[in-house]
């Protein structure tokens, strides 16, 4: 089981991961915790948070969980309300791509 700040240091891998994929710096703006099972995350280019400038905010920033018992990150979309991904992974209804979930030990990616 993780803690609220190890959970965080995850949080903070994998904006780190998709900040080196994309050339862009970003950093945690939000963080939406009291689920059980984990912490909900918001991430944005550090630029914008920094600044305030439009242009430096990202397009398609996806809100992201880290769980609790197991520890990986399990990626929403940006189509729903954060409430309707959090109600499909509480019913195991969330679509399954390869890239669901991050495994931050093996930085690797899968739909299980």
């Amino acid at each position: 089981m993780l803690t609220n700040k190890e959970m965080e240091e995850v949080a903070e891998r994998y904006i780190e991961k998709l900040g080196k994929e994309s050339n862009i710096e970003m950093v945690l703006s939000d963080e939406l915790s009291g689920k059980p099972y984990g912490n909900v995350y918001i991430f944005e280019s550090k630029e914008f948070v920094l600044t305030g400038d439009q242009k430096k905010s990202l397009a398609n920033n996806h809100p992201f969980m880290v769980e609790k018992e197991k520890g990986r990150v399990v990626t929403f979309g940006t189509m729903l309300s954060i409430e309707n991904y959090l109600k499909a992974y509480e019913n195991g209804t969330l679509l399954e791509v390869d890239d669901l979930y991050w495994y931050p030990d093996e930085d690797r990616y899968d739909s299980k």
